[in-house]
Parts: C-alpha cells; structure tokens; sequence
C-alpha cells in the first residue's frame, strides 16, 4: 500500500463500514493538493535542481477513483503529442505575434494625420485658385485663413515631429555618451513637440486672426483663451517631466552605476569565454601587444582600443564589445545610464550553451543557480586544457586581454594567489556573478516602479494646478472661486493629512536616503532580513524561514537600519573559557598555533587577528576572545557560518593538542547522613 503524504488532506468515501473489525484499505486515495504555480514565491529562493516539469504536472493532477493509472509507454506517447501541440501551438503564436508587430507597425494616428494633411491642404489650394471661393467670407475672414488655421491645429504635430527628429538626430551626432542632454530629449521629446506644436497653433491664430477680430467676435477671444491656458498646461507638463527625469536619473547614477558596470563587464568575460579562442593572428597580435606589459597591473580597468576578432563572434559580439565600453567609463553619463540599466533589466548572463564546436548554433540565458552552475562547468572544460583541473592565464590569453585578466583575477577566490582558477573557484565566481545580475535587475525593476508611482502622484498635484491657472486665463474663475477652492483645498489637506506626511516621507526614505537595494541583507530591530521587493510606500523582506514581512517606509525611516551587503570585510569574535591555572607556555603556544592557522587560510581571514583576555572570573575561570578579520562582509551569510564552523573546530583540535582544559575547584560537600 502506497504511503500518503503527511501535508496531504485524505477523504475516505466508504465510511458506511468504519464500525467493521477487518477494514479494507481504500481502492483510491482522493488527495486535496494545492497546485505548485499558485504557492507564493520570493525572488531569492530557487530549487537547487532543475524540477522535472513531468512530476510537477503528475502532482498537480486531481486522482479520480474508477480511472486506471496509465503505461509508461502510454505516456511517453502523451508527451510526444504534448510537444506536437506545442510545437504547433508555437508557430501559430509565433505568426501571430508577427502579425501583432505588423499592426503595430501601423501607425494610425500617424495615417490619420496625414489623410487630414491632404484633404485641408487640397481645400487650401481650392480656396486660393478657384474665383468664386476667392472672395467667399466666413465670419468676417477669407476662406483661405480658415483652411490655413485648420490646417496648422490639425497637421501641426506632423511638423513639430519633424523638428524634433531634425533636433533628435544633430544631438545624437554630436553629443552621444558625452552630455546628459541626449537623455533627457528622449524622455521629453513628446511634450516638447506637443509644446511646439502648441505654439504653432497660437503663432498663427495671433497673424491670421487680429484685435479686431477678437473684439468683435466674443467665440474667438474664448478660443483664443484656451489656446494659451493649453500651451501654459503643456509648459508645465514638461517642467514636471524635467524634474522627475532629474531625480531618477540622477538617483540612477549615484547609486546603480558602479554595480552595472560590473554586471556588464561580468556578462562581457562569460559569452567571450564561452565562444571559440582567437584565431592565431588575433592571438599573436594581441600576445604581442601585452609582451610589455608588467604582471602587477592594477584591478581597474582602463580605456582601450578593441582588437580585431574573428568572425566568430557576428553582431552579438559587437553588442557585448558596445556594452563591454560603456562599462569602462570612469564618468557616469545620464545617457550611459540609460542604456545600461536596460541592458541589465531585460537581460540575462547569456553564454554559449554548446562547446566550441557547435558556436553560433544554441544560446542560452542563465535564469536560475544550477544553469549558472552548469554553465560555468561548460566554461571551465572549454577554457581549461584537456583534463587540466586548473586555468592558467596562459589558458585566458587565448580568450581575453591581459587587462581583462588581471580584473578577473581578483574576484576570483585563490586566482591571485595562485595564479590558477580552480574548478570550484570558477563555478562560485558565476553563480555570484548571477546572484549580483538577478538582484541588481530587480533594483532596477522596483526603482522604475517607484519613478512610475512617483510620477503619478506629481501628474495629480500639477493637473490641479493646471485647473487652476486655466480657468484664471479663460477668465472664468474669479478672486472668489481662486479663494474657495484654495479654502477647499486646505481642508483637503487637513484631512489627509497624515497621509501627505507618510508619502513625502516614503519618497525621501526611497529616493534620497535609500539605505538599502534588493537583496541586501539587513539587519533592523535585531532580526536579518533580506531586501525583497521595494515600493514607495512599503518594503518587503524575507526572514531567516522565508517569512514575507511588510515594513511601512515610513517606519523604516525612524529605525536604525545596519546593511551588510554595503559593510566593509566584517569581524568576529569567538569566546572561550580556560583553567587560569594554565601556563603561559601553553597560551603561548595556542597563540602561535592559531596565527598559523589564520595564515594557511588567505582566502577566508585577514591575517591581522587579536587574542585577548577578558576577564579572570572565581579565581579559576579566564574568559578570552578570539578577534578575526574575515576576507568578506557578511551578505552571504551562510559562507560566514561554514569559516566559523571550521576555525572552532580547529579551536578544538589545538585545545586537544594543547592539553588545555577547564577544571572546577574543589567544591565542599556536607554529608548529612552516611549508612554503611
């Protein structure tokens, strides 16, 4: 008899016989399950191992009493036909999916605008060739001025996105990647043609239109009104715009600019090394040219003409090696900004799925810790030389510069030491560089969210000051009706009140303090937490047991907030206890055992370390302290919890080897009765 889950809710149907002495085990089990795409999921928490898509659907099924389990064969036809109607299903996604991009393609308001562009231009040349519509009068004007006007309200967006692609194209010869300005027009170039086009429209409604129109036409002055409260709207639509695009970008580049340089760069090192090597006159040009240059360069990278590659790479290459420059510029440029954080936001680390000889054929996205793990198992085999456990640079020379070897070398546990990448040391570098990658993308995420939100609250409060200066314009609003709605207003803002405060604060929490990003561990109120989601007015951790907590940022902003993925190489203290009757030869010896030991381990301790007695306690106990140093801050925590382990551990052994105890001191016992 198959064993039911525990987590599972079991339904018995044949409850008639539960009193009888000799129960029957049930033909079926009727299982409540709860489906695994409906469980709540966090971003940070991934299987260990790819999930085998049939368990999950076999899982998911509801079992049904009187219907017989099938065949493995049986099955595995049910799967053949399940990829057919895939398969299928796919090519008519895909046609259809080209058929949407086809109608997209159409712009209709675009065609619109320019049958309406036809048809008035062919009434203004009428209006101006044919005698008797010369002299036809139309509310006092001729018949070409109507035309005219016409033409200009409804053909003056065609115009005025002329001028901004005119505009658009001078500045992107001219000041690409070197001014701020080029990423801004791209934010603001629709209000500054409906802008433009709004002054066209009041430029010719003034020339065709005189005083003495308006006078004596009370329709027009009114049109005439609400042309200008238009145009001071749009004014103040782009001002808006200009400020928010300050702010993010601005935000952007002090904060994310570093990290996705970083990202990028690591994106660059992973799809070189996944290709082919050089050809042998790429290789030697470029052993040439680094034959001079010393061993010791620094960790930074520096600007450097790209040498000729093979043909190997096609046009992605050229887009890594587009990328690789923008992540080598010491200056964070708006536009730069731009560019990488969608880059990062709508990109995986991309590498060759297939080895050297099938290049060009299969790509893949790394998308979860085990295709990273996968993926830099690849890597290594097709990097290192047959059966070699370890890359040399020599074995890097085949693939990057030398100055892009001696950036990696560092981020890479032992490289610098040794001079050699072990397997394990390959593979922990990915799978961090995809860590930092899925983090840093859900920053990017959760920042534009916030620019979004942020955008929609300043679009209320400028609509209603657009109101208000409209209606003072068209004249229709007088000094009482500015004086009551001002009043209304007020008593508005006394009422939410509380609300108002808990928004501005959660905009300075986010965008001007900003303590933390996604996937930071945290520590606040004494609990760690990891950065999960954050929003305007709340943020979302995880616990150490995966449990989502909601924090207000109005709340966090009176907390004191301790980040470990922002600290510096963190320390640690281990206490311990010993009998104060031991040696000084002894707790000198332990002294030398444990700076040996620290020493052998470059890679996990500083080797500056302290040991110090903190007190003598019963004339029998001195408590000491053990101060280390580790080589990393404490955002992976459980690499920090595997170095302590080891290093008390070794404690041990070294207090085993020492002979160093703990000894009570003689305790007096009363004998209150004795039977011999």
């Amino acid at each position: 008899m198959e064993k039911p889950n525990s987590d599972h809710v079991i339904m018995f149907m044949d409850d008639q016989n539960h009193n009888t002495t000799e129960t029957k085990p049930p033909s079926r089990i009727q299982t409540l399950r709860r489906l695994s795409f409906s469980k709540p999921k966090a971003r940070f928490v991934e299987f260990s191992q790819p999930i085998n898509q049939k368990t999950i659907s076999e899982s998911n099924e509801h079992e049904i009493e009187g219907f017989p389990s099938d065949s493995d064969e049986e099955s595995d036809d049910d799967d053949n036909e399940e990829h057919e109607e895939y398969d299928e299903d796919g090519y008519k996604n895909e046609r259809f999916r080209k058929k949407k991009k086809l109608i997209k393609m159409i712009n209709w308001k675009i065609l619109v605008e320019w049958i309406l562009f036809i048809m008035i231009l062919t009434s203004l040349i009428c209006s101006l060739t044919i005698s008797s519509l010369q002299n036809q009068l139309k509310y006092g004007l001729e018949l070409w001025r109507w035309c005219l006007m016409i033409l200009v309200i409804f053909s003056g967006r065609l115009l005025s996105r002329w001028i901004i692609k005119i505009v658009v194209f001078f500045i992107e010869r001219n000041f690409m990647l070197r001014e701020k300005v080029l990423y801004f027009v791209y934010g603001l170039r629709k209000s500054i043609q409906n802008c433009v086009w709004l002054g066209l429209v009041l430029v010719s409604w003034t020339f065709i239109f005189n005083a003495k129109v308006h006078k004596n036409n009370k329709l027009l002055r009114k049109v005439f009104q609400a042309l200008i409260a238009v145009l001071i709207g749009a004014t103040i639509w782009l001002i808006k715009i200009v400020l928010v695009k300050v702010l993010a970008s601005s935000f952007h580049v002090t904060t994310y600019f570093d990290r996705m340089k970083e990202s990028v760069f690591h994106h660059y090192v992973l799809d070189t090394l996944s290709g082919p090597p050089m050809d042998d006159m790429a290789y030697e040009e470029a052993h040439r040219r680094n034959l001079g240059v010393s061993r010791s360069l620094p960790a930074k990278l520096k600007e450097s003409s790209v040498f000729s590659k093979s043909k190997r790479m096609g046009t992605r290459k050229i887009d890594i090696e587009k990328l690789k420059k923008l992540s080598m510029q010491s200056t964070a440029s708006a536009w730069t900004v731009k560019r990488l954080v969608s880059y990062v936001r709508f990109f995986g680390l991309s590498t060759i799925s297939k080895t050297v000889d099938e290049f060009g054929q299969t790509k893949s996205e790394i998308t979860s810790e085990w295709e990273a793990r996968s993926c830099a198992k690849r890597i290594f085999k097709n990097v290192a030389k047959p059966g070699a456990k370890y890359i040399e640079e020599d074995d890097l020379m085949r693939f990057l510069k030398r100055v892009e070897i001696h950036t990696i070398f560092p981020l890479i546990e032992g490289a610098l030491e040794t001079g050699k990448i072990t397997k394990s040391a390959f593979r922990n570098w990915v799978v961090r560089a995809y860590h930092e990658r899925k983090s840093l993308a859900h920053s990017l995420n959760d920042t534009k969210t916030a620019v979004q939100q942020l955008h929609k609250l300043a679009s209320g409060v400028v609509s209603v000051i657009i109101v208000v200066i409209s209606l003072m314009v068209m004249g229709v609003a007088s000094t009482k009706v500015i004086a009551f709605m001002m009043t209304q207003l007020l008593l508005v803002g006394f009422t939410f009140q509380n609300m108002c405060k808990t928004v501005f604060e959660s905009i300075v929490f986010v965008f001007v303090m900003h303590p933390f990003d996604i996937g930071d561990r945290c520590v606040i109120d004494g609990v760690q937490l990891i950065v999960e989601e954050m929003n305007i007015l709340t943020t979302v951790f995880l616990r150490y047991d995966n449990e989502k907590i909601y924090y207000p940022n109005a709340v966090l902003i009176t907390k004191p907030i301790s980040n470990f993925y922002r600290s510096p190489e963190m320390c640690d203290a281990i206490n311990f206890t010993i009998d104060v009757s031991t040696p000084m030869e002894t707790i000198i010896a332990l002294k030398k055992a444990i700076h040996t030991y620290i020493e052998s381990k470059p890679k996990y301790w500083n080797p500056k370390h302290s040991v110090i007695v903190k007190e003598i306690e019963n004339v029998d106990k001195m408590k000491m302290a053990l101060c280390v140093q580790h080589t990393i801050n404490h955002q992976n925590y459980g690499d920090r919890n595997i170095r302590m382990t080891e290093l008390i551990l070794e404690l041990k052994k070294m207090f085993e080897n020492l002979n160093i105890k703990y000894r009570l001191l003689p305790q007096e016992i009363h004998l209150t009765q004795c039977n011999v």
